[in-house]
């Protein structure tokens, strides 16, 4: 199995306070990661940390280049990147939005192509926000901006994404829609890290980080026993993971 992200000795520090404790970890290229652990473990830093967008020390590698050698231009066609409450104009028009992801594509000045519309349409569809198109961000729900900007990371067509609780204000049906649609990614050969506070939904993942005060305490497949312990664990064993009608499901300790 070849690896698309990597990091050795990763330490971040915001605030002078270090948050990322010389972290090493290798994510599987094509697959789903999720990355999960109670508040303050370090999730969102360590998403941030491989996208480029916090500085760090010690290495980040994409595809085994480091990544502070990459130039903009070129990182921006490896990666696309959804983050928590990202700020976008809400006087933009969705269709627009969206074709903000084809930008790393086009040259400077250029008009999108035929090639540009047609991946923005069919991101739009494949997050059932083409109906929307002509409307501004501003007139939509919280969930229906969120959908519309998976579409605009989704329109990039990278081999790496990168999604910040890409769940947040989506109700359980565009939830599912969302698992459907990091399937069809995975299929394409996109390598999927998010992170997820819905621990139920991070089970569907082929592989789970679980992190806690900015370490990586476990790291495995999501169907092995280890993994589901140590995400128990993490929450101080006050949930617990078991196998219902062929699901894995999150109850109460109590239960």
């Amino acid at each position: 199995m070849s690896i698309a992200l990597q990091t050795r000795g990763l330490k971040v520090a915001l605030g002078g306070h270090e948050v990322l404790h010389g972290m090493d970890l290798d994510v599987t290229a094509g697959h789903w990661t999720c990355v999960v652990g109670p508040n303050g473990a370090g999730k969102s830093t360590l998403l941030k940390a491989l996208a480029g967008l916090l500085p760090f020390q010690g290495q980040v590698l994409w595809q085994g280049r480091s990544l502070l050698e990459m130039a903009r231009r070129e990182r921006a066609l490896a990666l696309s990147w959804l983050g928590q409450g990202e700020a976008t104009s809400l006087d933009l028009r969705v269709l627009d939005v969206v074709m903000l992801g084809r930008l790393p594509h086009q040259d400077w000045w250029s008009v999108p192509s035929p090639a540009d519309h047609a991946m923005v349409e069919a991101a739009l569809k494949a997050t059932q926000a083409w109906d929307w198109r002509e409307r501004s961000l501003g007139e939509l729900s919280g969930g229906e901006r969120q959908r519309v900007l998976l579409a605009r990371a989704m329109a990039g067509n990278a081999p790496i994404m990168l999604m910040d609780e890409p769940l947040a204000n989506l109700d359980p049906p565009h939830q599912v829609d969302w698992l459907e649609q990091v399937q069809c990614l995975k299929a394409q050969g996109t390598t999927v890290v998010s992170v997820l506070h819905e621990i139920g939904m991070a089970l569907h993942a082929d592989d789970v980080v679980v992190m806690d005060k900015g370490l990586v305490v476990h790291h495995g497949p999501c169907d092995h026993e280890a993994t589901r312990r140590a995400m128990e664990a993490v929450f101080e064993h006050r949930i617990r993971i078991l196998p219902v009608d062929g699901q894995w499901v999150v109850v109460p300790r109590s239960a």
